[in-house]
């Protein structure tokens, strides 16, 4: 059994001191592999380098919760974005899988909403260019994101990271072609909408992730996450499903590995389809 957090940020301070430690003990536990994400111009040069040194993942981007203050700042900051991701993918080795994280949040931002809307046009203009698709991060935003990519078409899609528990949203999103991935929050005993948005995902459009540090899942709650707790998250749709725990490891494994256009690598100790 092979596992594949679709989304975590191994590059967060929080594992500074076992880094190294976490990435090998994910190799050993159900092979799991994961991407490392980029949310701003540091974590994606960060994210770029631990995917270099590991054989690991990453995608680049700003999140909405990192865009600066200024348009002049966020062009300039995009503009050097781009050089980013020009310059890895030139290196062909296939290690930038997406554009992201990026999107909308109305949560924490309230006062930059023109911005955060343009940072996210512009982000997806990029991953067209680059033909990558895109990560979303939308909290309180669903109708500016939905009207955002009914308006610019994403090539390539994408994947709603850590899906709100909103079977509209999933719904529209799953019209747009779009993916969805669960996170820790669907095996919270407080989460009473999260099965059904869980029956609302067909098997081949539902992905699985961590969002570590953050949002460790059920039995691991309120302690540190990282991506060989993943496997919680995959319980967790297997039982509402009725399936088994294999059969999501492969589903979401294999849907990973669609979505982010994965090629087959091979380095000196493992291969990975």
């Amino acid at each position: 059994m092979k596992l594949f957090d679709s989304h975590a940020h191994l590059d967060d301070a929080k594992f500074n001191e076992d880094r190294l430690e976490i990435i090998e003990k994910c190799k050993k536990e159900n092979n799991t592999n994961f991407v490392t994400v980029g949310y701003s111009l540091s974590s994606t040069k960060q994210a770029i380098e631990l995917a270099k040194a590991n054989n690991l993942y990453a995608t680049c981007g700003i999140s909405p919760n990192d865009i600066p203050q200024t348009e002049e700042e966020l062009l300039k900051q995009l503009q050097e974005l781009e050089q980013i991701v020009e310059t890895a993918l030139k290196e062909k080795q296939q290690i930038v899988l997406a554009i992201g994280e990026i999107g909308l949040d109305y949560y924490w931002n309230k006062e930059n909403k023109e911005l955060q809307q343009e940072a996210f046009i512009k982000q997806i203009e990029m991953a067209n260019k680059f033909d990558l698709p895109i990560t979303i991060h939308t909290r309180e935003a669903v109708d500016d994101t939905l009207k955002i990519l009914r308006a610019h078409v994403v090539k390539h899609k994408g994947i709603f990271h850590c899906c709100p528990h909103n079977v509209e949203l999933v719904k529209q999103g799953l019209a747009l072609g779009f993916y969805i991935s669960f996170a820790g929050p669907v095996t919270f005993k407080n989460a009473h909408k999260a099965n059904d948005v869980i029956k609302a995902v067909p098997n081949d459009k539902m992905l699985i992730e961590t969002d570590s540090p953050y949002l460790s899942p059920e039995p691991e709650r309120g302690k540190r996450n990282a991506p060989y707790k993943v496997k919680y998250i995959a319980q967790k749709i297997a039982e509402v499903k009725g399936l088994s725990l294999e059969e999501v490891a492969n589903l979401t494994y294999n849907n990973a590995h669609k979505i982010y256009q994965i090629k087959e690598r091979r380095d000196s100790n493992e291969e990975i389809k």
